[in-house]
């Protein structure tokens, strides 16, 4: 029996899909990168639905998908699981790309026993820095999905298939254009915040991961890494592909998948309550890579009231970005050493961490505290910041004529230089 259904879902709980292959096959997930559709696995699915009954689904708001924004990986697995619950799947493989390989790795690291294979397409332990995604985010929030769709060729795709293959291209800019900004945004944040590169020694499943030759997004340095420190996984590099290679590559990345999986995982597989020692299947690549696993790290113990100290140093990094955090400890001396990590403890720890307040509020009373201490060093990096917290550069330019009311027209005027520098660089799309 084949099935072949597209379900919309419109609780928040769970992700848009679609069901095509045998309704007694094995399960095989494939989850899809951002800015994209089910749909980038099109050419996929004719044969590995002949073997399998493949789900694909849609990140929020992609796709026509519900717009309801998920903050992080772990949430966006979450849903996932719902997904598959509702559908009855309890064990199955799954495939990922860019932040779809994301999802994966968070399965296999929260929900082992669910997972029977994986493989990771274009992924990375941790991908980029935080500041790239907050401030694409900041640029999606000011000038709308426009600047990203324009640059996805150069990011996803080699500019020979660029040339040759105009109308995959414009196919893939839609998609973009499409998504839902809010959601574009929030899976920034989610990316901003991934960081699994202490946890991969955890991954027990057997895992391929898959990268194009000419990917500059997460090229094969990241695909190393991962394939470093996952103890089961082994590496396969796609000649002519950049960052969307089943697209690019649409046969060679199905032979990929398909020996993986075949040889992985077996037909009964899926009904096996229990995780299932590692598969010692022959590498699937010339280059295939295994790596033992690195020792795994004691747990901090706190006695008493927790130290606010690493609270702080997370949500300064989130609110000030990763570049402007480590110039400040890095400038620190034996003279100002104490005064960082008091700011770190204090200001960021005990009081940007308090929940009375959303951070976009923070940011609002933080540049009126500014502008009428005229602090305009201060005020640069915190108009930055108040980018990242969400509020748009019309609402800045309200908090300051604000401000000119209660704090002075020269104060303000002042203000207003520093900030539209700041607000004119941030919000400047990135080739």
């Amino acid at each position: 029996m084949w099935e072949r259904e597209r379900v919309s879902t419109t609780t928040t709980k769970t992700l848009q899909y679609r069901v095509d292959g045998p309704e007694d096959a094995p399960v095989l997930i494939l989850g899809p990168s951002l800015g994209t559709t089910w749909h980038m696995w099109d050419r996929q699915i004719g044969e590995l639905s002949a073997r399998w009954r493949v789900i694909r689904f849609d990140l929020p708001g992609h796709g026509g998908a519900p717009a309801h924004p998920a903050d992080s990986v772990g949430e966006l697995a979450e849903r996932l699981l719902a997904t598959l619950d509702l559908l009855g799947v309890q064990r199955f493989g799954y495939a990922g790309c860019s932040i779809g390989g994301a999802v994966g790795i968070e399965l296999a690291l929260r929900h082992p026993h669910r997972l029977a294979s994986l493989a990771l397409v274009a992924a990375s332990p941790r991908f980029g820095t935080a500041d790239e995604f907050r401030q694409r985010g900041v640029v999606v929030r000011t000038n709308g999905l426009d600047p990203m769709a324009r640059s996805a060729p150069e990011r996803w795709f080699t500019g020979g298939f660029t040339a040759a293959q105009p109308a995959i291209v414009e196919w893939a800019v839609q998609m973009v254009r499409t998504t839902d900004p809010g959601c574009y945004i929030a899976a920034c944040e989610a990316l901003a915040a991934f960081d699994v590169r202490s946890e991969l020694s955890r991954v027990g499943v057997p895992t391929l991961v898959l990268v194009g030759s000419e990917d500059q997004v997460t090229g094969p340095a990241e695909a190393r890494t991962l394939v470093a420190g996952i103890p089961d996984a082994r590496l396969a590099l796609v000649p002519g592909a950049s960052h969307l290679a089943p697209v690019e590559q649409p046969a060679a990345v199905t032979d990929l998948l398909a020996h993986h999986f075949d040889t992985a995982w077996n037909d009964t597989l899926a009904s096996i309550p229990v995780p299932q020692a590692p598969a010692t299947s022959a590498p699937v690549s010339p280059v295939a890579e295994i790596a033992p696993a690195a020792p795994e790290q004691p747990a901090a113990v706190h006695y008493g009231r927790p130290d606010p100290y690493d609270a702080g140093m997370k949500i300064r990094r989130e609110v000030l970005g990763d570049a402007h955090v480590d110039r400040a400890t890095a400038a620190a001396d034996d003279f100002t050493g104490d005064f960082q990590e008091l700011i770190t403890r204090y200001a960021w720890g005990e009081v940007w961490s308090r929940e009375g307040l959303d951070r976009r509020t923070r940011s609002c009373v933080t540049l009126t505290a500014l502008v009428a201490g005229g602090h305009l060093d201060e005020l640069a990096f915190h108009t930055r910041a108040a980018l990242r917290n969400g509020l748009t550069p019309a609402e800045i330019k309200e908090v300051l004529i604000h401000a000119a009311v209660y704090c002075g027209v020269p104060a303000a005027n002042s203000a207003f230089k520093v900030a539209q520098a700041v607000i004119q660089e941030e919000t400047k799309p990135r080739a």
